[in-house]
């Protein structure tokens, strides 16, 4: 029997891999943007055609297994899902026996013995892990405590897209096999919690090219987990890393400013601790003027935000790609589908391009 193939973690990708999925994932925006445009014409039957999305998961059901709750993960999914022409299971922790009558060992083979993938948003890291050891179908990672690999493919795409960031001649956007366009190395300022959002970055944008300037309090609470910190070093991705406590020191040049939540679901009795331990944190204009960023830098966040995290004035300004960046949940996402639940495998993009018909 062949081994299921699972995303845990960009980690587990390589660069190729890497750059594959996002390659994908802007042809499936471009295609399935103009296939949804208002008066465009839908084919009569699921035939694969050009200017169709791929109908890799015709007659497939995905299993949505998420014990926490979501906005752009589970709308992204279901509608990525009913693209590929399949269909998206929301499982919640209320829906199925999972954690109460069940454990995650037998969950994960009977789910995989009715659907083509499990998409599973968990708590601690240790439960992907045992959904994907017994499963026959690809698990992936929709968020756990350490990891959260497709929040950071989406916000790659979207630096991608940037235009101010972009080196060459820029692509026809809408063009539905545009390449992905080539960006210029970045220096990119987390501040903050150490996250699975920080964590998956850690291992991914210092592999690409990009210098990762991090600040968190000077607590080891607020700090790398060790299992993520061997990953990192692993790759070689260390050297491209600075780690400080001073916010301003950490947006010295920065071209894009990102933050997350500082206190994530199952942490509210830590509020005020939190909230204290992250003062002077809050991305600003005057916090990045200050500390020297690039006149022209840019803002992520993976959201929901809270305006402790970010001021209004940065948020919903014209430096803020927050929405673009949640859009991208949908291709990335769509992306992964297509390749691991669909095909079993990271395409090269040319494959896909060869795979299509001519009309």
């Amino acid at each position: 029997m062949i081994k299921p193939p699972h995303l845990m973690t960009l980690a587990d990708l390589n660069v190729n891999q890497i750059q594959n999925v996002l390659t994908h994932a802007l042809r499936l925006k471009n295609t399935s943007t103009a296939y949804l445009a208002p008066g465009s014409p839908r084919p009569i039957n699921s035939r694969l055609v050009r200017g169709v999305p791929p109908q890799s998961l015709s007659h497939s059901s995905i299993a949505l297994l998420f014990s926490k709750r979501s906005t752009r993960t589970r709308v992204s999914a279901e509608t990525a899902a009913v693209l590929l022409g399949g269909r998206a299971l929301f499982l919640g922790r209320e829906d199925i026996q999972l954690g109460v009558n069940e454990s995650a060992r037998d969950t994960a083979r009977v789910l995989g013995g009715m659907c083509q993938g499990i998409f599973a948003r968990v708590g601690d890291h240790s439960e992907i892990e045992e959904l994907a050891e017994h499963s026959p179908v690809p698990v992936i990672n929709a968020l756990s405590s350490l990891w959260h690999p497709t929040q950071i493919l989406a916000d790659l795409l979207t630096l991608h897209e940037e235009a101010s960031f972009q080196v060459g001649q820029p692509i026809k956007a809408k063009t539905a096999f545009a390449v992905l366009p080539e960006i210029k190395p970045l220096t990119i300022t987390y501040l903050g919690d150490s996250t699975n959002v920080l964590h998956d970055m850690l291992v991914t944008f210092p592999r690409l090219g990009h210098k990762m300037q991090v600040a968190t309090p000077n607590d080891p609470q607020y700090r790398c987990p060790t299992p993520v910190w061997n990953r990192v070093k692993e790759l070689g991705c260390d050297s491209g890393i600075t780690w400080v406590e001073d916010p301003r020191e950490a947006v010295k040049d920065a071209d894009v400013v990102i933050t997350d939540t500082w206190i994530s679901m199952g942490q509210e009795a830590e509020k005020e601790q939190r909230l204290k331990a992250f003062q002077g944190y809050q991305v600003t204009e005057q916090l990045c003027r200050e500390g020297g960023a690039k006149p022209d830098w840019k803002f992520l966040h993976c959201l929901p935000r809270k305006k402790d995290e970010v001021d209004d004035e940065v948020f919903y300004g014209p430096r803020s790609l927050v929405f673009p960046e949640a859009d991208n949940r949908k291709w990335t996402i769509m992306a992964l589908f297509d390749m691991l639940f669909g095909h079993w495998q990271i395409y090269d993009p040319k494959v896909i391009e060869q795979r299509q018909p001519k009309s």
